[in-house]
């Protein structure tokens, strides 16, 4: 199931110093391969302190890094913990990641979706942080279901089924992760070298041989321009590449949320919709687009996720798949004990629907937690009744908020303002299409 990563050679460590390697980046030059290696290894150790390792990080975000340097600094990270290996699965393994945003829930449809057509996909996740939801609270909104698989039962899971869904384990890139953490405190998040190796190295790490990234561009992503979206999809693209990972790359709208529902169990029903053949029509065009994309990349031909979608055998994989992890496919999803409507001021078209102030009021609804530690309220967020483009008239529902506390809908209802904005009837907004780019061979 899984390799062990290589220690780095004794004798090639022992020249290199903490100092010596920040010096050079500072001074606008070129890690080398083994300073690379030795600095994450002794970083994942110990030997190098965080203080050293944050200057470092510093200095990578004020002069950048070549490809090489990102290539390698990848692969280090990889390589200080265990790779995982799906050979025996019986079926080309393919995966999807995205770099987050607000009604993001296309794993939950798409994963038994392209399991359907045929492919293996170990789909390893995360919780939410801050006003973009995390795919596993999502499915911890269904009773009984289990995010916390060891390697074997992730092995098994996608040997049986076709698909699984789960948190990583510990020693999947732990340099990642220590310097993630490290990242987050010292104001060194914002460098498209340190976010694409953050990412490809737990994707290269989790062993799949074809990797679909959806990243996300507009104002409820981390992203906020298409130009520096395009960047970062290169970059992960090329690393993916380098890595030996068949990989390619979707610049999709993050302006406006995706589907009708923000929140945990809200949009575990949207995913249900989209399953049984129906659902919003972005959550159904994005799922389709990435699964294709994903059967591709994996040489897989033959059925269609779009048909996967219509003859129920995407959602027979969604059942297997619910209860292969301990879930109760059947069983009702958590409601909230209050609502609040909110409704639109005037008749006419709606022209914008603002993704982060929608994302930041499902959080303070308890959908999202500030610190990793928080709890979140299953059934907490964001109903929508119209997206931009639809026609409304005045005094009908635009919103509904969902809580359990109703003392949240204050703070909630101060995020939404100008969150959205209704024109004349006649009026006709100018949206960006759903998918922006595509990045890849």
């Amino acid at each position: 199931m899984r390799e062990e990563g290589g220690p780095v050679n004794a004798s090639e460590t022992r020249q290199f110093d903490a100092v010596d390697i920040i010096r050079t980046k500072r001074d606008r030059g070129e890690l080398s391969a083994g300073q690379i290696d030795w600095v994450i290894d002794a970083y994942t150790r110990g030997a190098v302190a965080d203080e050293q390792m944050s200057a470092l990080a510093m200095a990578v975000v004020l002069n950048g890094m070549s490809r090489p340097e990102i290539s390698r600094w990848t692969e280090a990270m990889v390589r200080s913990g265990t790779r995982m290996d799906w050979t025996g699965v019986g079926r080309p393994t393919t995966d999807k990641h995205s770099t987050g945003g607000v009604g993001d829930k296309i794993t939950l449809p798409l994963a038994p979706t392209v399991a359907a057509c045929g492919a293996a996909v170990p789909q390893l996740s995360g919780r939410g942080l801050g006003h973009t939801g995390g795919t596993l609270d999502k499915f911890e909104s269904i009773p009984g279901w289990r995010a916390s698989l060891s390697g074997t039962e992730m092995f098994n899971v996608v040997r049986d089924v076709g698909a699984v869904v789960c948190a990583a384990t510990d020693d999947l890139a732990p340099a990642d992760k220590r310097l993630y953490a490290l990242r987050d405190v010292t104001a060194t998040v914002e460098s498209i070298p340190l976010i694409a190796s953050s990412i490809m190295s737990k994707k290269i790490a989790e062993g799949t041989g074809a990797l679909v990234l959806d990243v996300k561009v507009g104002s409820g992503a981390f992203m906020k321009d298409v130009e520096s979206a395009s960047e970062l999809a290169r970059t992960m693209v090329d690393l993916g590449t380098d890595a030996g990972v068949r990989t390619a790359a979707l610049l999709t709208n993050m302006q406006t949320p995706l589907g009708l529902a923000v929140g945990n169990a809200l949009e575990v029903r949207e995913a249900l919709e989209v399953l049984d053949g129906g659902g919003p029509d972005d959550v159904v065009e994005l799922t389709v687009a990435l699964g294709r994309e994903m059967l591709a990349a994996a040489g897989i031909s033959g059925k269609d996720p779009a048909d996967a979608l219509r003859d129920g055998s995407a959602m027979d994989v969604w059942r297997a798949m619910i209860a292969a992890q301990g879930g109760a496919p059947d069983a009702p999803l958590p409601s909230a004990r209050e609502t609040h409507t909110v409704e639109a001021p005037a008749s006419g078209i709606v022209a914008s629907l603002d993704a982060y102030a929608i994302g930041l009021a499902s959080w303070r609804l308890g959908a999202g937690r500030s610190r990793k530690e928080d709890a979140v309220q299953a059934a907490a967020g964001v109903q929508m009744h119209a997206k931009p483009g639809a026609l409304v008239r005045g005094g009908e529902p635009l919103l509904t908020l969902h809580t359990d506390e109703p003392e949240r809908f204050e703070r909630a209802l101060q995020a939404l303002d100008g969150a959205f904005t209704i024109t004349p009837p006649d009026s006709r907004p100018d949206l960006l299409p759903l998918i922006i780019d595509r990045v890849g061979e």
